[in-house]
This record gives structure tokens, C-alpha cells and sequence, in this order.
């Protein structure tokens, strides 16, 4: 069964404090978004869609020429929201086919082989898959007055990605109209009817956002 993965790098370093866009930060020797493309190509063969904004594929083109990096050949634009940018990474992949994909964050470079292939393991039994961690500190909910109550922790779980479906289903799900409920792509499945399966994912699998992430 083929398999693809969509890498959405969309951030504009506004939360870093600096004008270049985290995932072009380097850590150990190189970007953030070369580390994340190579977890991909060293767990599985899967081709991958690049997205980024339009204005920053110039840009990658050079660090990739700087670095001796073999870019993913799909490039596609990033959209007004994260939706849109795979909505735009999906249109580049063909329809009718036996295949799975799977939606990762680019800057999210620590996720595990072991956690790509459960979750691609999973979704090419026809699931819609998600990588998820326990909640390990106390959850407390903000109720409408204003008040709160605990929640407890073992009823919750972090979800990572990437989120990984058979490309049917994910292509179909995609033909739904925008919504601000849509977080992430299994919210996009979900609101389809599709039930979403867990898998489990690894501590380390942070998303890279703050400068203490980084660190």
C-alpha cells in the first residue's frame, strides 16, 4: 500500500521573537524542518507534500541548496489556516488509489519510528488514527461562571501527530466546509463520521512553538 505524508510547515516565528520562521531554526547542525522531513524518510517509504507559505519556498530552496538537502518534490502553498494549508497539500496527491497519509507538524522533529509505523500500521487497516500521551499534571476546567472544577487526568489523553488516515477518507473529509472546531485533522474526520482510534505516541514528540521548546 503506498503511503504519503503531508508535512505542514506554516509558522511565521512570531512566538519565537525573531524574523526567522521556527521551523527554519537550526538545531543540531541543521533546520528543524529538515530533521522532521528525515524521521519521515528514515521510517518508511512514504512520498511527502511539503506546505509552506509561498512567500517562504524561495527560502527553503536555499537552505536546502546550503545544507546538501534533497527536498520533497510536492511543494504545495500554505492556506489562510491550517485546513486550507492541507486541503492544498491533499489536492497534489492522487484520488482512486489503495493508499494511507498521514498530517504532520513540521516542527515536530522528535517523533519516534516507532510511533510513525503504529500509526501507519493502524491506519492502513482502514482506522483514523491518532498518536497520543497521558496527561501527567492535574487538569482543572474553566466552567462558564467563571469558576473551576478537577478533572480527572486518566480521562484525557495529548494528541500529537502525525494523524494518519486512508487517503479516501481523508480527501473526502476535506470537501466539508471550513469550521473553526476543525483543530486538527482528526476533528476534520470526525465531524464526517468517522471514529478516531489512539495509538500511542512518544513523550519527546513536542511541538517546537516557544523559545524554551527550543532549548
Amino acid at each position: 500500500m503506498r503511503a504519503y505524508a503531508i508535512i505542514v510547515a506554516g509558522g511565521k516565528g512570531l512566538r519565537m521573537g525573531g524574523d526567522i520562521p521556527k521551523q527554519f531554526l537550526p538545531i543540531n547542525g541543521k533546520p528543524i524542518l529538515m530533521h522532521t522531513i528525515e524521521a519521515f524518510r528514515k521510517a518508511l517509504d512514504v512520498r511527502i507534500v511539503l506546505v509552506l507559505p509561498a512567500e517562504q519556498h524561495g527560502y527553503w530552496q536555499e537552505l536546502c541548496r546550503d545544507y546538501g538537502f534533497h527536498s520533497p518534490e510536492l511543494i504545495a502553498r500554505g492556506g489562510e489556516t491550517r485546513f486550507h494549508s492541507v486541503r492544498n497539500g491533499l489536492a497534489l496527491l492522487p484520488e482512486d488509489v489503495e493508499a494511507v497519509v498521514g498530517v504532520h507538524d513540521g516542527v515536530r522533529p522528535f517523533v519516534s519510528e516507532e510511533t510513525i509505523l503504529r500509526c501507519y500500521a493502524a491506519a492502513a487497516e482502514g482506522k483514523a488514527v491518532v498518536p497520543v500521551v497521558p496527561v501527567v499534571e492535574t487538569v482543572r476546567q474553566i466552567l462558564p461562571d467563571g469558576k473551576s472544577v478537577t478533572r480527572p487526568r486518566d480521562e484525557y489523553r495529548l494528541v500529537q501527530t502525525p494523524q494518519v488516515f486512508p487517503l479516501d477518507l481523508l480527501q473526502k473529509a476535506y470537501e466539508q466546509p471550513y469550521s473553526e472546531a476543525f483543530t486538527d485533522d482528526a476533528s476534520v474526520v470526525e465531524a464526517f463520521g468517522k471514529e478516531i482510534t489512539m495509538v500511542e505516541g512518544n513523550r519527546e514528540n513536542i511541538k517546537i512553538t516557544t523559545p524554551s521548546d527550543l532549548r
